[in-house]
């Protein structure tokens, strides 16, 4: 059974093609800057990588030059092959758990949230009514970036605000990156040989959040209402006092709007130094460059402080610490930093085992800390387009 996985974003639309049950990945690519007129496509199909320029002016024509490459690289012959979508959805509130066929009611649900998480929902809308209108016979699936952590507690989602806030306007934290979090937490139960793993899982990319899974479930993640909270990113603040925006307001004549676009899109890394990209700001260490030196010490401290704090939320009893995502599956000068903080928890790395493991090298993932580490750090790539494609073929063979 052929299932295409869709990620559309507000100006941008991903696509992998599986084979199922094989999770077999046929072809894939991305359609960016839709609606500008310097948008592009690539396709990656039997390890060679494709970019036309082409003007795509909305999602509707994104999918239809998705749809009609699928057909020019023979990844099928007719379009009725694909039988089942799945859709990554950011925000499902309290409503949604898990993954489900898309209803009407489940559009005015993700229309609603979009209160929420206003700069993805609108794409995901987008690119779920051209995908309905484009395959009308295929099983169509919202697979929620919040569903794997509605199993967190209420004293960890609940912030220390007004109760009115969360009966009536449902401030609460709900995490994202749900998706990779919960195919590592299946991928750990896998290669410990148990159900009810203590994991700290730690999804450092661009975006980052770190999540404690307690018996195999979501007990505790950075993120909060928004992906805006937690950790520090790569142009996100991440958790900062709430007064600086007023501060900023009435000592700058900032507007509301641009110390919000200022925190999502011109802080973290890119705030500090100038560089939003790891890789950029370790080049920028090598040459001395002092800011880029703070920014990476204070993204360490952050990820640290936050490792520690779920050791304890977890009683000490953690069967392995997980590094995954695009910093942590490739940075081993980051990984060792992160490492090398955590001694005092008996927490110690392997130098060898972890500057030998990238996704570009032929070692991919592995165990980087010593046989007498307290706690095993692993290095494994995360795959949120399987996890969703998964849940799509399940839905779809109902």
């Amino acid at each position: 059974m052929k299932i295409l996985c869709v990620n559309a974003g507000s100006s941008s639309l991903k696509f992998q093609l599986y084979e199922m049950p094989a999770e077999l990945s046929i072809i894939g690519g991305y359609v960016e800057k839709i609606g500008a007129e310097d948008s592009f496509y690539t396709i990656k199909h039997e390890g060679k990588k494709m970019e036309v320029v082409k003007p795509v002016k909305d999602h509707a024509e994104a999918v239809k030059v998705m749809l009609e490459e699928l057909v020019n690289y023979g990844a099928v012959k007719d379009l009725s092959e694909i039988r089942g979508v799945g859709h990554r959805v950011v925000h499902g509130g309290e409503k949604y758990a898990k993954s489900v066929v898309i209803d009407e009611e489940v559009m005015k649900d993700i229309k609603k949230f979009t209160k929420f998480a206003p700069l993805h929902h609108p794409g995901n809308i987008a690119g779920i009514r051209a995908m309905q209108k484009a395959l009308p016979d295929a099983v169509q699936v919202a697979v929620f970036d919040t569903a794997f952590h509605q199993t967190i507690p209420r004293v960890q989602f609940m912030y220390p605000v007004p109760m009115e806030w969360y009966e009536k306007y449902g401030v609460r934290k709900y995490g994202f990156h749900g998706t990779s979090h919960k195919y590592i937490t299946e991928l750990m139960q896998k290669k410990l040989g148990k159900e009810k793993v203590n994991l700290i899982i730690c999804h450092v990319g661009s975006g980052a959040s770190i999540t404690a899974v307690k018996d195999g479930k979501s007990y505790d993640t950075t993120m909060g209402l928004t992906p805006l909270d937690g950790l520090m990113m790569g142009t996100r603040s991440g958790s900062i006092d709430p007064s600086i925006i007023k501060y900023m307001i009435d000592e700058a004549g900032m507007k509301y709007d641009e110390i919000d676009n200022a925190l999502n899109k011109k802080s973290g890394l890119m705030g500090v130094c100038g560089f939003n990209d790891n890789r950029d700001v370790e080049k920028a260490i090598s040459e001395g460059n002092e800011n880029a030196r703070l920014a990476l010490d204070m993204y360490v401290d952050r990820i640290d402080r936050y490792i520690a704090e779920y050791y304890l939320e977890l009683g000490g009893k953690v069967d392995a610490i997980v590094f995954t995502a695009g910093v942590l599956e490739n940075g081993a000068t980051t990984r060792e930093a992160i490492i090398d903080a955590l001694a005092p928890l008996g927490i110690k790395i392997n130098r060898e085992v972890n500057n030998a493991i990238a996704s570009f090298k032929e070692i991919t993932s592995g165990i980087i800390t010593t046989d007498d580490s307290t706690v095993p750090v692993y290095v494994e790539p995360t795959n949120e387009e399987v996890m969703i494609t998964r849940d799509a073929y399940k839905l779809t063979r109902q």
